[in-house]
């Protein structure tokens, strides 16, 4: 009630502010509100409203491991972490983009698609131009990344590693520094250039920041600017790199929204500053840049970002995922639902396995719990297809199938019969999931609705199976953003 309280004051304190200042604006950039909502959007308070109205918190963010990536199945991230505690204390859920290009992000961001950039931004003057920024989520300062000499760990003092290092940034000039496109390095360089009056050759990249530290280290390339936060994390796999030449001043990282969006900035702000003063701001912060794990966690093979993995399964999965033609991905994030990827997994209720199946379910397809996992997983989606043969047999449109299949799947498809029924009786669409049929899925566990003449398989535990298919299928849209087919 607190929240909700502090969240309505500042809506309503910036809602009363300088209307009749704004009221000659008659100009609104495209896709950021309706023409009925510009007095509300000149005010300050459409964005919010919007976020708290729809229940759904737009933002995008780029991968990379400080950012947004999947490890062993599980959607992880600083960005995306910060993100969804954000979305937590507001009350409504978080749809996350992904965006490579930093100027295809802020282009999203002044066309009203999304409502935060969250991409660990540096605070620019021309920026503030354009968008307005929360209070810092972190300070960092760009560092140059350069290679360690060779032989260096044969060296006897420090002092002759140094003498081949860059330490003075007039020694830049000549250098070819690669930086990755679109971001602020560039001009930093540009700026660096001419203070030292000579000329640096910059080139710019597709490829993330982290890669072009690989290729510092493999020795693709001489040099690459990076964030100091982004550096650390990658000088800890890499220990063939130094990062201790800075190039800039410390600066401010911060999230973007649209200009004018005050309500917005002050509930992040409000957020922000209680929030970094516990110990959980601090325990993500260092999760992800101090503690060693982090770097082996971004070199990983089932990390997203650097493997392209899931798990160990993988191959598995996509072999077998022809016996019903769903996208393995799909497949993938019922398998860590059920069972987080470990094959000897079992439930209070004797399920077994990756995919969990039931003891009778294992004696259909002739298994038992000594099953490998390529035949628990082969168990698993012939029984998926064959819960899919029943479904098709009730519901016409095939596109809906999925939802059905993964709800009878944990549920068993009696009670999505019912739920079907009672779907209709009370004039939704029984052929539909969300929206229709998942209502009364939840109504199943309610005396009233399970003892309807309608109902043949009585009571059921309604939260879990919706929880099941919504947490099953927002998974998989994670994966198929951030996992190649």
């Amino acid at each position: 009630m607190f929240k909700l309280t502090i969240l309505s004051l500042i809506v309503a304190v910036v809602c009363s502010c300088s209307l009749s200042e704004n009221h000659d604006k008659k100009k609104l950039v495209k896709g950021t509100a309706p023409p009925d909502k510009k007095s509300e959007f000149f005010s300050g308070a459409y964005a919010l409203n919007k976020i708290l109205e729809s229940k759904v918190l737009h933002a995008v963010t780029d991968f990379g491991p400080s950012s947004y990536f999947i490890y062993h199945g599980e959607p992880m991230g600083y960005q995306y972490e910060f993100l969804k505690k954000f979305s937590e204390y507001l009350g409504v859920e978080l749809e996350l983009k992904t965006e490579k290009n930093l100027l295809n992000s802020m282009q999203m961001l002044e066309n009203g698609q999304v409502d935060i950039i969250a991409m660990g931004l540096t605070v620019t003057n021309e920026r503030k131009n354009k968008f307005d920024f929360t209070d810092p989520i972190l300070f960092t300062r760009q560092v140059l990344v350069q290679r360690k000499p060779k032989g260096w760990e044969k060296m006897k003092t420090l002092d002759e590693i140094e003498s081949h290092l860059i330490r003075n940034t007039l020694d830049l000039a000549g250098k070819t520094i690669y930086v990755k496109k679109g971001t602020v390095y560039k001009n930093r360089l540009t700026a660096m250039a001419n203070s030292i009056a000579d000329s640096i050759i910059i080139i710019e990249d597709e490829r993330w920041t982290d890669k072009l530290i690989d290729a510092v280290s493999s020795g693709e390339i001489d040099y690459t600017i990076a964030d100091e936060h982004i550096a650390l994390v990658n000088a800890r796999e890499h220990k063939n790199i130094d990062i201790k030449t800075p190039v800039s001043f410390p600066q401010k990282v911060s999230w973007a929204v649209q200009k004018g969006q005050t309500a917005l900035v002050d509930t992040l702000n409000f957020w922000l500053r209680s929030f970094k003063k516990k110990i959980e701001y601090r325990l993500l912060y260092n999760k992800y840049f101090i503690n060693r794990r982090a770097s082996r966690i971004a070199k990983s093979n089932y990390n997203s970002y650097s493997g392209n993995q899931l798990s160990p399964y993988d191959d598995l999965i996509k072999k077998h995922s022809q016996i019903i033609g769903w996208d393995w991905r799909l497949i993938a994030s019922l398998i860590y639902q059920e069972s987080d990827f470990k094959p000897n997994a079992r439930s209070w209720v004797g399920a077994y396995g990756l995919m969990q199946l039931m003891p009778t379910v294992l004696e259909k397809y002739g298994l038992d719990t000594t099953a490998t996992p390529e035949q628990q997983i082969v168990a698993g989606i012939k029984h998926l297809k064959y819960i899919e043969g029943l479904v098709s047999k009730v519901v016409d449109d095939s596109t809906q199938w999925q939802n059905f299949v993964l709800a009878s799947y944990n549920s068993g498809i009696g009670h999505i019969l019912d739920a079907r029924r009672l779907a209709k009786k009370y004039n939704k669409n029984p052929d539909v999931w969300n929206g229709n049929v998942d209502e009364f899925v939840l109504k199943l566990s309610d005396k009233e609705y399970y003892h309807d003449s309608l109902v043949q398989y009585g009571y059921m535990r309604g939260q879990e199976t919706y929880n099941f298919v919504a947490e099953i299928t927002y998974r998989y849209e994670q994966y198929r953003d951030l996992i190649k087919d």
